[in-house]
């Protein structure tokens, strides 16, 4: 049974009416579309490319979730959600797409009976907040994060100057020095750190990915767990109340302003507002912990299961998808999502599992998948062959076939190239790459956005892409820019170099294989991909590349290079106005 019942966010059952009652008047042409449009957003209500649906993003903090969670989620996407299924996101949330307004009041009331919610979701608002699947049974932990995060996150939601700030804040906490949230491409990220015996965090903001990438400066070294709220608030504030930022919106993210007024400036500026009176009072977290005692409900290490037998196969999943606790006898388990998305049965499936096997809890990850915590190690096998009869059992989590994309024009108005077409195209060719056994090749990153804004993370991928147009005899080509050596495992990240030739959309899988070839052929021993780009330079892939420069005219024959993975008709750049600077 699933101890939690306490809803992480608090739910206000008017915030729906009010939300119901504005869709109306919208819909009756007595609300300005820009105005709605804000206000909607703030709900978790996102338009789509497609007109009369909209996107419905779900906050999960710290990509935390119980097994009622799950079997909702599977009944509403099987009820409202028209591709039957929901996708998970780099920055765990769920996502489910072609939804019509007027079914968004009944998903929010469904979502809200098992303390889920979308408030805060989209907007420039505090959105959700990211962390480590392993964090609380990490073994390299200094403590568990995680009630932490949840405290920030109830801190921040429905927070006056957060809900209409220049542009977005993205949040990470990372469990360790590991930063396996990746923190330094946040807005404001979390380090955990004792000092003297005492909790705290080290700080970092200013980072993100887009136009202008950039790893976060460390704003302070310890900041105490009674003070972290505190802290945060005074960065905000000064965010909040930066009004050059406000004058350009593509530029208003605090990246921009920390790189203006260098971080120097930027901390004494937080220092004068914590002497304001705002800051005077207590700021002790206590009282917003999220405490839940997971270990209560993990099963019996001495429980009833199969027996593995000599299956290679197995051994493998072993080495990829199965962490150890710093519990004895108990392990992780990461179910490889194929590019985030889970279908309506599977979400039923996985509750299943995770009430057997892991405590009823699960965690969504920064790379699309889902882990199971508190699996006894003897109940492994049966795991496996779980998760190999749902579609979700294959080896090389965090490994090379594990591909992330974004969903790219599937949905998204800012989308210009089918990412997720091309994300199924990729997945194929480095199954075939995956089976020729390089542990150097097997240990690389993938990673794919449908344009520049960077919401596949591909930026810190060791290969990422970006969708792009090229220019062809016959018009419009789809078309990716190729980031490589980026990086974001063990507290490295790095920013992925871009080489300058545009790879029609269908020829990236044939780019690919060049430079992974030209990697293993030029390597030195031992040198993993991101440090031997940076020691030839993104110049020494472009001749590999040049081939693809050269786009031919239009006809029967090259007709396949002007048509997008996954679509059927000729290519056109169709690109909407975006919401995210509403």
């Amino acid at each position: 049974m699933t101890t939690q019942t306490n809803p992480l966010i608090e739910y206000f059952p008017s915030e729906i009416e009010e939300f119901e009652a504005g869709v109306k008047r919208f819909q009756a042409g007595n609300w300005d579309p820009t105005d709605f449009m804000a206000f909607r957003l703030r709900q978790g209500v996102y338009g789509q490319r497609q007109p009369d649906v909209y996107m419905f993003r779900i906050k999960i903090p710290f990509g935390g979730m119980n097994a009622d969670q799950l079997n909702m989620l599977g009944k509403i996407v099987a009820e409202y959600a028209p591709l039957n299924k929901g996708h998970v996101t780099t920055r765990e949330n769920i996502q489910l797409h072609h939804i019509p307004l007027d079914d968004s009041p009944q998903i929010m009331r469904m979502l809200a009976s098992v303390g889920l919610t979308t408030r805060e979701a989209c907007g420039n608002t505090v959105r959700n907040v990211t962390g480590c699947e392993i964090a609380g049974v990490c073994a390299g932990e200094p403590f568990d994060v995680t009630p932490y995060a949840a405290a920030y996150s109830r801190y921040f939601v429905r927070h006056p100057f957060t809900q209409s700030m220049p542009r977005k804040i993205k949040t990470a906490f990372s469990g360790c020095s590991r930063d396996c949230a990746i923190t330094g491409i946040h807005d404001v990220g979390f380090l955990p750190v004792i000092k003297d015996g005492q909790r705290g965090f080290k700080v970092v903001m200013g980072g993100g990915t887009s136009i202008m990438p950039r790893i976060a400066p460390t704003l302070y070294e310890f900041v105490p767990t009674d003070e972290y709220l505190r802290v945060t608030e005074a960065a905000l504030r000064v965010f909040h109340n930066s009004d050059q930022e406000r004058r350009n919106r593509m530029k208003a993210r605090i990246k921009f302003l920390i790189d203006r007024i260098g971080i120097d400036e930027f901390r004494k500026q937080v220092e004068e507002q914590l002497q304001e009176d705002w800051a005077q009072r207590s700021f002790d977290p206590a009282g917003l912990l999220f405490i839940d005692d997971e270990e209560a409900d993990a099963p019996s290490l001495n429980g009833n299961f199969a027996s593995p037998g000599s299956e290679p196969e197995f051994d493998r999943w072993l080495s990829t998808n199965v962490k150890s606790q710093k519990q004895d006898g108990y392990h992780t388990v990461t179910a490889k999502l194929p590019l985030g998305d889970i279908q309506a049965e599977q979400f039923h499936q996985l509750a299943d599992l995770t009430r057997k096997y892991g405590a009823s809890r699960v965690r969504l990850t920064h790379q699309q998948n889902l882990a199971v915590r508190w699996v006894p190690e003897n109940a492994l096998y049966e795991v496996w062959q779980q998760l190999n009869e749902i579609g979700f059992g294959d080896a090389g989590a965090m490994e090379i076939t594990d591909v992330v994309s974004c969903p790219g024009t599937d949905s998204c108005k800012l989308g210009i190239t089918s990412s997720m077409g091309l994300g199924r195209a990729i997945s194929d060719a480095v199954q075939v790459i995956d089976k020729e056994e390089d542990a150097l090749v097997r240990k690389m990153h993938i990673k794919m956005s449908g344009c520049p804004n960077g919401c596949g993370q591909h930026h810190v991928a060791d290969i990422g892409f970006h969708g792009a147009a090229a220019k062809g005899p016959g018009g419009q080509v789809p078309a990716y820019e190729m980031f490589l050596g980026g990086g974001f495992e063990d507290g490295d990240t790095r920013i992925g170099l871009r080489v300058k030739t545009k790879v029609p959309a269908k020829s990236m899988p044939k780019a690919l294989r060049k430079v992974l070839d030209f990697y293993k052929a030029e390597r030195d021993d031992d040198e993993v991909f991101r440090d031997f780009a940076a020691r030839v330079g993104p110049e020494s892939f472009e001749p590999l590349l040049a081939e693809f420069k050269e786009i031919p005219e239009l006809n029967r024959e090259s007709l396949d290079m002007y048509i997008d993975w996954s679509k059927t008709a000729k290519y056109i750049l169709e690109r909407g106005e975006g919401e995210c600077a509403v």
